[in-house]
């Protein structure tokens, strides 16, 4: 009998709060986290236009052996777990004397291994490198960084796919725990924010150059997108075995009741309308559910023209004369990369928690495309039980959530 899967922890740094309560508090007010790193524009970049996520202060909480080998996205995972795990009320003993896993969304670790490089290329000797560059520069150092720290003895591994990282990582997680191969899971995404990460997205012209007011140049869906913007931190969220919860006396925030991916099978950057309805459609099905039940879809909708006119594509198709509210977080946060899916997934749950639809900011008019959606360009009071959430990447790789209001 297939298990059911309940989320008991949250955690979240983010351009737009440092935990639950701040970012509720943005996503309610629709507060932009977007500014201008000038550090951008000294190294090149046309745009510097990026999310603003401070570096937590970890001196006097980790030792500085294990802070040698972490980077700047696992500073912030580690950050989003602890909140994570103290809301699930897991601590360090119970960490020590029972299986708990650790599934992160990761896809790049570039500061580490263009530092390690610039040493190599000006000393040309590799002691010089010492100990902390190895695990900083892995792609799955958040995962062994988060399974040494929190000493998890459960499935560790780090997904590497694109934009949708951290939303698969959810799913899978969901996937292992649904099947009875884990009672518990820690899961979400990482992103850097350093000024080495995103060089060749600038190179691609990817970005929004509209510099003159940072807080308005995040545009989702609207007719004079010019492009994303890039951000980061992390998300994490403890899921965990129904009855496994409820034997233990954890308080159940959620639960995730369906997971839907696909893969576009097209060029490494073109977006696809019949990918996104496949990926959408496969979590309905999971759940149980249809398109009548969706009470709001958080979008992956980055700002840019293409994706944001595919997905749009997509949910027309769906979701056309249906109740379902549609916004999306990155018209506040920009694009969170790694990290996005499971932050949105928490930016949903936060809102499906306090009878709110956050606004899809800076939408002011809409284009062939976005013109039939059900958008909410202001806080709307509503009751959420059901919230379907989109991540998309580069390579084709689509993933959708399904979440409920636990009953």
């Amino acid at each position: 009998m297939e298990k059911r899967v309940v989320i008991t922890g949250m955690g979240i740094w983010s351009c737009i709060g440092q935990n639950l309560d701040e970012v509720k508090e943005s996503l309610y007010n629709g507060k932009s986290g977007i500014g201008i790193d000038p550090k951008r524009f000294e190294y090149g970049y046309r745009s510097a236009l990026t999310g603003i996520v401070e570096r937590p202060n970890l001196k006097k909480v980790i030792d500085r052996h294990t802070r040698a080998g972490m980077p700047e996205e696992a500073e912030y995972a580690y950050v989003a777990s602890k909140q994570a795990f103290d809301q699930a009320g897991i601590d360090i003993e119970y960490l020590k004397n029972n299986e708990v896993g650790i599934i992160f969304g990761n896809d790049s670790s570039a500061k580490p291994v263009i530092e390690a490089s610039q040493i190599m290329n000006e000393k040309h000797d590799s002691q010089l490198l010492g100990y902390g560059y190895i695990f900083q520069s892995m792609n799955s150092t958040v995962t062994m960084n988060l399974s040494t720290i929190f000493q998890l003895k459960g499935i560790n591994f780090t997904v590497s796919a694109a934009c949708a990282s951290g939303s698969h990582s959810i799913g899978l997680a969901y996937m292992l725990i649904k099947q009875g191969l884990q009672d518990v899971v820690l899961c979400g995404g990482a992103q850097e924010t350093n000024y080495y990460s995103m060089a060749t997205f600038d190179a691609l012209s990817a970005f929004s150059v509209r510099m003159d007011d940072p807080t308005k140049a995040s545009r989702p869906f609207d007719n004079n997108r010019d492009g994303l913007i890039p951000s980061g931190g992390a998300a994490a969220l403890i899921l965990e075995d129904y009855d496994h919860a409820i034997a233990r006396g954890a308080n159940i925030i959620a639960e995730i009741s369906g997971y839907g991916f696909s893969s576009n099978g097209g060029g490494i950057s073109q977006p696809s309308d019949e990918g996104c309805v496949i990926a959408m459609s496969r979590a309905m099905k999971d759940a149980g559910i249809n398109v009548e039940d969706i009470d709001y879809i958080n979008a992956h909708a980055t700002s840019t023209k293409q994706g944001d006119m595919y997905e749009a594509i997509a949910l027309d198709r769906l979701f056309n004369g249906k109740k379902a509210h549609i916004s999306s977080t990155k018209s506040m946060t920009g694009h969170e990369c790694w990290m996005a899916g499971a932050s949105e997934a928490i930016y949903s749950i936060l809102m499906m928690q306090n009878n709110f639809v956050a606004p899809n900011i800076n939408f002011q008019e809409p284009d062939e495309y976005s013109k039939n959606l059900n958008l909410a360009t202001k806080t709307i009071e509503k009751e959420i039980d059901i919230v379907l959430s989109n991540s998309f990447g580069f390579g084709g790789t689509n993933s959708a959530l399904v979440i409920k209001k636990i009953k």
